[in-house]
């Protein structure tokens, strides 16, 4: 998939508030079981966890810290974040410890993966890293899993590219096996349990959800039939989030499975006072930040004869939320109300945004959310 296709550009609109979406009709998935019009929304903080060479990662651990605990006091409900693997020059902290670290400073907020990359690790060790981090978040965890993409990681890890679908599908078994059995016997393609049970269970009965992304029909199928929900990413226009939610629903009442009570989408977020002001904060950070995604292969790399900063001027239009307030509460609603979303993981900082520019986001996002929630 190309990094800027699928492009759907749409007005943001004026005001203040919720407003009706009915009449616009673009993308509106049909209300049925799952999808309620006026559910209440909830908000994560999705946390940066790479920067460049140099950084001072002590001082970047504060940060994160501060964050958590403002996203908190503005009523965030859920702080979320990836996993790579080398990556260097930049540097980058592990998930696992990093969230186990900041999960004392959420009270009772939910802490969750965006994702872990399943199909490079041995599930057993997932299976009792997440039951650990489920104890020490109050039973408020949850296990995003993905494939990965990056050829350098599937390579230094010793697992071919070719073998991701079929290790992440069997990893997710032998997790929730893991999880729900006191003694396991596995033998599968690629992973065996002999009569052996986890060292800890999970605090939440059947363990923690289990969330799926991914941006081809194969992947929302996928998640469908092994998650409890699927993630869209930030990448993906507000059309191909519609078709795809379309897709999970079918393949859910396919599968004879309901609607999961969280519809979550992950997206770039930038709030000032005037939309100008927002662009101007974080345009440049997130245009050098996708650069580096389409040189890893994320998602291509650009239109052919369009220099890439001209592409990403259109690519941010209907996927990022970048505005005034009013503008903000507009999109959220209309994802809501036209596509049932209720989730909303939103990425606020990102290399060369200073922490008081990022906590202005996070206020911003505040003050809408008590307003539209």
């Amino acid at each position: 998939m190309d990094l800027f296709s699928h492009r759907a550009s749409l007005p943001l609109r004026s005001g203040f508030g919720c407003r009706s979406t009915i009449g616009r009709g673009l993308y509106r998935v049909k209300t049925r079981a799952g999808y309620r019009k006026g559910d209440a929304m909830k908000f994560g903080l999705y946390l940066s966890t790479q920067w460049p060479e140099g950084a001072d990662i002590s001082c970047e651990l504060d940060n994160m810290i501060e964050q958590v605990r403002v996203a908190r006091e503005n009523g965030f409900s859920s702080v979320w974040m990836g996993q790579h693997y080398l990556v260097a020059p930049m540097q980058m902290m592990q998930v696992m410890p990093l969230m186990a670290r900041l999960a004392a400073e959420g009270e009772d907020m939910t802490f969750g993966t965006a994702v872990v990359l399943l199909s490079m690790l041995n599930p057993a060790v997932v299976a009792e890293e997440a039951a650990t981090l489920d104890w020490i978040t109050k039973g408020n965890f949850v296990l995003g899993v993905g494939m990965g993409y990056r050829d350098e990681e599937f390579q230094t890890l010793g697992v071919p590219k070719s073998q991701r679908v079929g290790r992440l599908e069997e990893g997710i078994e032998v997790i929730r096996r893991l999880w729900t059995e006191d003694h396991v016997e596995h033998k599968g393609r690629y992973y065996t349990v002999d009569g052996l049970g986890s060292s800890i269970k999970p605090k939440q009965p059947g363990g923690p959800p289990i969330w799926l992304g991914g941006q081809v029909p194969a992947a929302v199928a996928r998640a469908a039939r092994l998650g409890d929900a699927w993630m869209a990413a930030p990448t993906d226009s507000m059309g191909r989030v519609a078709k795809c939610v379309e897709m999970f629903r079918q393949a859910r009442m396919d599968a004879g499975r309901p609607m999961p009570e969280s519809m979550p989408i992950t997206r770039e977020c930038c709030i000032r006072n005037t939309r100008a002001e927002a662009l101007d904060a974080c345009r440049d950070t997130l245009l050098e930040k996708y650069k580096a995604y389409a040189s890893w292969g994320a998602a291509g790399s650009g239109d052919k004869g369009r220099t890439f900063a001209d592409a990403f001027d259109d690519f941010m239009t209907d996927r990022f939320i970048v505005g005034d307030e009013s503008e903000a509460a507009d999109e959220f609603c209309r994802y809501r109300d036209d596509l049932g979303i209720n989730t909303f993981i939103l990425r606020m900082s990102w290399i060369g945004l200073e922490q008081k520019e990022m906590l202005k986001t996070i206020e911003h996002v505040g003050r809408v959310a008590a307003r539209i929630s």
